[in-house]
């Protein structure tokens, strides 16, 4: 839970580095969040739908997801950092299929030892 509020503390850090269990931690806590605001929707029944069909989230998500996208890339832009690679490196999650592996594959990485161009490294701080 402490690398979750990390991650919220750090809202709109874009620089430094994130070491990989802060990454994954920060990753399950907010999917255990967003499966438990989805499960308050469909409890308080308040589903939001396009066109007549339900898109299976509702108020409670969508005020979740607005309020986590900003430390979600911040995470994601200081995790590719701690591996030596730019943020621009984001922009490859949008190539179907192959995108997503190459950024899950970055994310498994472990980080850069010692300093590198963009902080120090977070496991000797």
């Amino acid at each position: 839970m402490k690398w979750y509020i990390q991650a919220i503390k750090n809202y709109f850090n874009f620089s430094g580095r994130a070491r990989r269990k802060e990454y994954w931690m920060f990753f399950l806590f907010n999917m255990i969040f967003g499966i438990a605001a989805m499960f308050i929707d469909r409890m308080i029944g308040s589903n939001l739908s396009i066109a007549g069909q339900s898109i299976g989230y509702g108020i409670v998500s969508l005020l979740y997801n607005l309020f986590i996208l900003i430390p979600s890339l911040s995470i994601s832009f200081r995790g590719l950092h701690d591996i030596g690679k730019s943020a621009g490196w984001l922009f490859i999650g949008f190539v179907p299929f192959a995108g997503a592996i190459w950024l899950f594959i970055y994310s498994c990485m472990s980080g850069t030892v010692g300093t590198n161009k963009y902080g120090d490294d977070p496991k000797i701080i």
